[in-house]
């Protein structure tokens, strides 16, 4: 069991710190490191003292002016929990060094002690008591020297020389040593990449994805090198004495694997990238504002290059090349088309925000606002402190504007030429309360570009709504609200599809549909083909109940298929290729006065089109399951799945799974979360998320999704 845990840990890619002696603790953190990222982008307004920015052709990097310190932190701030360097791990690089580069102590980063009071007297050269090592060249190498260092002894370094990289470390029994490489060829003028992977029994690096020269150590890499209270310093160790003197682009610390698998094969070798700061990635560079950096808006011709550019009318036909994405777009007046795209291949998954919210939140809606951004809508339990909405500023969301709600449940975003709506399903009564004598009344809001705020536009009465579902028909707009129950016990009612009356400029009755305890409507289109299906619940009796999937003809909703389904709470409709599914969240069994069973199978149903109906493709097992998230990286697609409540705990995994053609879909990350209740898929400036809500906790987690 305890293998199974770990190995769940390993693939979500978490900080596990473990006990190496009774007082150490081994760092085993799988995340990629982005060190230079780190100290350039404190603020990314502009550039660090002793840094500048410089463009070789069309490529950026930072040239060193100074060692200063703001190019030095602590390292516990990035290998946090844990006091011994990981035992095994890779360094990317990729630099730029010149023919009259120095011929010995660059370095390209440093790992120094804290400075001591009294050391060996100062014989030139570095702080290394080194012993025989064998290099790539067969040659043996034995010379010892010591220092005292301002900054401390160097405890982990690479240097460059202009024929060999060096790298360097405290030993076992505290003598440094240092491995070799002869003949790298480096100081050329030529950007390079180079990928360093120290393993337990091995030494490799591979210069721009060609076949890697090795080392055979005597002795491994040692496992307990202490780092308590060292301090990186990135392009120096600390001193103008080895101050690296060439342009410096990328530098990545990535414990706990080989890196090179990552990078290589590329089309690009030698600017092979696993992680570059984002103001070396916007090009062209066209000058400098003091220390601010300035791009430029547009390249010659008709397509822009940059991090973000907008889209509207006015730029309808307009090309954009994203560097980060590697990516051409095509402007249709309102939103990015894809013409390019770099294929994109999920590696890690990593927590990028803890939102901490006014209230449990039962569903967050994320969409693109024009001329604002990203938003957030977030459901909140609370009818005190109602729902909130946020908005995405550099790198997470911001609280923008408060709206009153009765226990939200649900919001849907929706559009009707150039205006935005918003939805809420309001459930009545605030938290716990299932008072409803007559009836709720959910909200539609409308975008005012004036007040730059959502106002209520229209009330609609409904019955403890749990969702709508937006849609158009033929120009038509239609909104379907899930009715849930109307007051404690009648969960047997109508769900109502409204549509939108051009006339009298509000949306109107169009149809009423049977439910049992709806939680979930989902709209999509096959061919010329229309269909709605609903998740029912519970019909007052029993969770085992049919949940219907209708097909538009003739201006109404007629039965397509039924489904058994157990308390269904969220129904997913996808596509891969030609195939097209559905996957229901079922959320527990209940039989009569039985106890409640919480951990079941969801399914996915395949649409058989020969046989016009949805058959049974892949059961899951999940944990009373509340929602269903599909999205896609790339040409791989994946599912994650809204785990709420095992019987016992709130506290349990969400999982991601990805697809694997005849395998199905199969598990590879295990997300830690409380009561979660909702997912949401987005995309940033050329960087993917995955947001989730809790109903049991006030917070809201942001994970990013690490590609290469």
């Amino acid at each position: 069991m305890s293998v199974l845990i770990f190995a769940q840990l390993l693939l979500l890619g978490l900080r596990v710190t473990v006990t190496a002696t009774n007082t150490w603790r081994q760092c085993t953190d799988l995340l990629p490191l982005d060190l230079l990222s780190f100290v350039l982008e404190r603020d990314t307004s502009k550039l660090v003292p002793g840094v500048h920015m410089k463009q070789a052709g069309e490529v950026r990097g930072v040239h060193f002016s100074s060692p200063d310190t703001s190019m030095s932190f602590p390292s516990s701030q990035l290998l946090v929990n844990c006091d011994l360097f990981p035992k095994e791990f890779s360094i990317v690089v990729t630099l730029k060094v010149t023919h009259s580069a120095a011929k010995r102590n660059e370095y390209i980063f440093s790992l120094m002690e804290l400075k001591k009071e009294k050391e060996t007297p100062n014989y030139g050269g570095d702080i290394l008591e080194r012993t025989n090592v064998k290099t790539i060249d067969g040659e043996q190498e034995q010379r010892r020297t010591r220092n005292n260092v301002k900054g401390g002894r160097i405890i982990l370094g690479l240097k460059l020389s202009r024929k060999r990289l060096h790298f360097l470390f405290k030993g076992h029994g505290a003598v440094a040593e240092r491995w070799t490489f002869r003949g790298t060829l480096l100081a050329d003028g030529q950007w390079h990449t180079l990928a360093l992977a120290i393993s337990s029994n091995r030494v490799r690096l591979t210069v721009d994805c060609n076949p890697p020269s090795e080392i055979i150590p005597s002795r491994p890499f040692p496992s307990d090198l202490n780092i308590q209270g060292s301090r990186f310093h990135i392009g120096s160790r600390g001193k103008w004495k080895g101050l690296f003197s060439g342009l410096l682009r990328q530098l990545v610390l990535v414990p706990g694997s080989d890196a090179t698998h990552q990078i290589c094969p590329s089309s690009d070798p030698q600017l092979a990238a696993l992680s570059v700061p984002l103001l070396l990635l916007d090009l062209p560079l066209v000058g400098m504002d003091g220390d601010r950096y300035v791009t430029s808006s547009e390249t010659e011709g008709r397509v822009l290059v940059g991090l973000e550019r907008p889209c509207s009318e006015g730029q309808q036909g307009q090309l954009w090349f994203n560097p980060l994405r590697k990516g051409l777009y095509l402007c249709d007046g309102i939103t990015w088309t894809t013409v390019l795209e770099e294929h994109k291949r999920l590696d890690y998954v990593l927590e990028h925000q803890v939102l901490t919210t006014s209230s449990e939140t039962h569903d967050v809606e994320v969409f693109q606002m024009p001329g604002m951004g990203l938003m957030a809508a977030m459901a909140h339990r609370s009818t005190a402190s109602g729902s909130a909405l946020y908005l995405w500023k550099h790198t997470g969301f911001q609280l923008y504007q408060n709206i009153s709600t009765s226990g939200a449940i649900a919001w849907r975003h929706f559009s009707m030429g150039k205006k935005m709506f918003l939805v809420v399903s309001n459930s009545g009564g605030g938290s716990g309360s299932h008072k409803e004598p007559k009836g709720d009344f959910s909200v539609i809001y409308k975008w005012s570009k004036r007040r730059k705020r959502f106002v209520r536009f229209q009330t609609l009465q409904t019955h403890c709504a749990r969702d709508w579902e937006a849609f158009n028909i033929k120009g038509q707009t239609y909104l379907a609200v899930a009715n849930h129950r109307q007051g404690d016990n009648n969960h047997t009612i109508d769900s109502v599809i409204y549509k939108w009356n051009r006339l009298t400029k509000s949306f109107e009755a169009h149809q009423m549909l049977q439910t049992s305890g709806a939680y979930d409507w989902e709209f999509f289109t096959i061919g010329s083909y229309h269909f709605l299906v609903v998740a029912n619940a519970f019909d007052g009796m029993t969770t085992s109940v049919d949940s219907v999937i209708y097909i538009w003809i003739d201006g109404n909703f007629q039965v397509f298929q039924t489904i058994k389904t157990f308390c269904a709470t969220d129904w997913e409709m996808f596509q891969i290729g030609s195939r097209f599914f559905l996957v229901v969240a079922n959320g527990h069994k209940l039989y009569g006065d039985r106890p409640s069973q919480y951990t079941i199978n969801s399914t996915i149903y395949e649409l058989d089109i020969g046989g016009q109906l949805f058959v049974r493709f892949q059961d899951i097992v999940t944990y009373s399951a509340v929602d269903w998230e599909f999205f896609s990286l790339g040409e791989e697609y994946f599912l994650v799945v809204a785990n709420s409540f095992n019987g016992e705990s709130y506290s349990l995994n969400s999982i991601l799974y990805r697809w694997q053609g005849y395998e199905g879909f199969v598990p590879i990350h295990w997300l830690p979360t409380i009561g979660c209740s909702d997912w949401e898929f987005f995309s940033s400036k050329g960087e993917s998320y995955l947001m989730y809500s809790s109903a049991k906790a006030p917070l809201s987690k942001v994970f990013k999704l690490k590609t290469y």
